[in-house]
């Protein structure tokens, strides 16, 4: 029986020792014959493990340093340049942003300056409020306050117990603002004196104008508010 071969002489069946071919050498040579016809290019050749069973190369990508993009094909944060529209919309932004504050900042200023002057007013009217209380108080009590001080004109309240209690009443009012007004010897004055008699009297040394020099009934006045005037005879210099 006769052994068949193949174009090289090379047995292509099983020799007479039985052995196959190797097929390591064979991958091997074309491996070599590939980096060679690279080196003939004037360019290495890939790797054996870089180029695929197919013959097609692929691109390898590297792990790129800070701001590279993680992704085959991404963009790097320093591909591009400043984009002048961004710009120009982040510079409106700060600016309605400025303008946003500024608003705010004169409303508040307004507000606290409303708050201040409604705190005012109302601290105003509160003390109005309780001088009218007060007044009106004072009022129902005038005839008693003028019996009081008619007694104390004639004598009657120099000493015993109807005196103290005129001098706490007198004294609670006191508390309250209420000032009792008319001394003999003042000056006239038009705004708190009322005068019901004109009279001719030695008046205190010094005396230059129109005088008191008695008073029929004392006037009561309240911060501000006079409750009455008082009621007084007056007497002009010589």
């Amino acid at each position: 029986m006769t052994e068949s071969t193949g174009p090289t002489g090379s047995p292509t069946g099983n020799g007479p020792t039985g052995e196959q071919p190797d097929v390591t050498a064979t991958g091997a040579a074309t491996g070599a014959q590939g980096a060679g016809s690279g080196d003939a290019a004037g360019t290495p050749g890939p790797a054996a493990d870089e180029v695929p069973a197919g013959g097609k190369r692929h691109h390898t990508y590297y792990e790129g340093g800070p701001g590279a993009s993680s992704e085959p094909g991404g963009e790097d944060e320093y591909d591009h340049a400043p984009n002048a529209e961004s710009a120009e919309s982040e510079g409106v932004a700060l600016a309605e942003e400025d303008t946003m504050a500024a608003t705010l900042l004169a409303d508040l200023q307004r507000l606290q300056a409303e708050y201040v002057n409604y705190k005012k007013r109302v601290d105003r009217d509160r003390e109005v409020i309780r001088h009218s209380a007060v007044g009106s108080v004072v009022e129902s009590l005038l005839p008693v306050l003028d019996d009081i001080h008619m007694a104390r004109q004639a004598g009657d309240l120099a000493a015993g117990p109807f005196a103290a209690i005129a001098d706490k009443l007198e004294a609670t009012l006191g508390r309250y603002g209420v000032e009792r007004l008319g001394e003999a010897g003042q000056e006239f004055d038009p705004n708190v004196h009322e005068a019901l008699m004109h009279v001719e009297a030695e008046l205190p040394e010094g005396a230059t104008g129109t005088t008191v020099v008695q008073v029929l009934q004392p006037g009561y006045r309240i911060g501000d508010r006079l409750v009455r005037a008082a009621r007084v005879s007056v007497a002009d210099p010589a």
